[in-house]
């Protein structure tokens, strides 16, 4: 992810947000379908990297605490929310999307 991303929300004016779909509601369903498939992505690959220090005889009373496996965790936690990412790739015009017509298909 890129460092120009906000780790915070900013006020954003509504009419630039809706100006590409035309219609408020309709962006705001495309910025949840990103964040949702970006959050899904970052949980796939923490859950990679965490798996490596999964060990068999771990068990709920037997925790151990790993330097490297906090660090990780950490820098997951820094990361930027995937609604701020997704905001800042719509605005940037790198999200592309299409609308279904009435019958069905898509545009």
């Amino acid at each position: 992810m890129e460092n120009k991303i906000p780790n915070n929300t900013i006020t954003r004016d509504i009419k630039d947000l809706a100006a590409p779909t035309g219609n408020i509601y309709e962006t705001v369903v495309i910025l949840a379908q990103r964040a949702n498939q970006i959050a899904l992505a970052e949980k796939k690959e923490l859950n990679k990297r965490l798996e490596e220090f999964r060990n068999e005889r771990d068990t709920m009373e037997e925790t151990f605490e790993n330097k490297e496996q906090i660090e990780i965790s950490k820098y997951f936690e820094r990361q930027p929310k995937p609604s701020l990412v997704a905001i800042s790739e719509f605005e940037d015009g790198e999200l592309s999307f299409r609308f279904a017509k009435a019958d069905g298909k898509a545009e």
